[in-house]
């Protein structure tokens, strides 16, 4: 991933928090309708491998790992190449690959204010509008059904947040000069980053 200059960023990561807040206030209005919370939840998303398609959210999390300490970022470090190491090897079995996040602290993100998309939205029924006359319907998570699924629906359309996300990061990569897409998982994000004055990936 090449350096990007931070005047070039800023303004797509300011929209990005914007986009943020506001998937933040919907999840919370259905959270609150389910009476849904993830406290004490066995079965922690965090163990789930989740990939990551945008350039912007990958800087966004660049700009929360500089916010750490020195100490905190070599530890998350050498998580992200255990992570990376161990889900190679359960790929190579053919096992299902469940792993802690890097920056998950006794069950808590290190880095919450800037976790991505899926990390935001996860566990909550919602719907897609893929096409004219095409919706889909997705199910919560394990620990939804089976404390909410007898509430009623509350609908929960993605569909909005995810043009607003393709639209920044569409116009993020033009202005960057960035070609191709990516598709990380946190750990993978993490695990390849210089840990000194060049770690936050961007020049000032």
């Amino acid at each position: 991933m090449k350096k990007l200059d931070k005047r070039v960023v800023t303004p797509f990561l300011d929209r990005l928090q914007v986009i943020y807040a506001a998937m933040d206030r919907k999840y919370i209005k259905a959270a609150a309708h389910y009476n849904f919370n993830c406290t004490d939840c066995k079965d922690i998303c965090c163990q789930t491998r989740f990939y990551h398609h945008t350039h912007i959210e990958y800087h966004f999390i660049l700009e929360g790992f500089k916010t750490l300490d020195p100490g905190k970022k070599r530890e998350i470090k050498s998580r992200a190449l255990k992570v990376c190491r161990k889900s190679a090897e359960l790929n190579q079995k053919g096992n299902p690959v469940r792993c802690m996040c890097p920056l998950n602290f006794d069950r808590l993100c290190v880095l919450y204010p800037f976790r991505p998309m899926i990390c935001r939205l996860h566990g909550i029924p919602h719907e897609l509008q893929k096409s004219a006359g095409n919706r889909i319907y997705a199910p919560g998570c394990g620990t939804f059904d089976n404390t909410c699924s007898e509430k009623s629906y509350f609908k929960f359309d993605r569909t909005p947040f995810y043009l607003e996300m393709a639209d920044v990061e569409n116009e993020f990569k033009q202005t960057a000069g960035i070609t191709g897409r990516i598709k990380l998982t946190i750990a993978e994000m993490l695990s390849g980053l210089k840990l000194g004055a060049e770690s936050e990936g961007l020049n000032k």
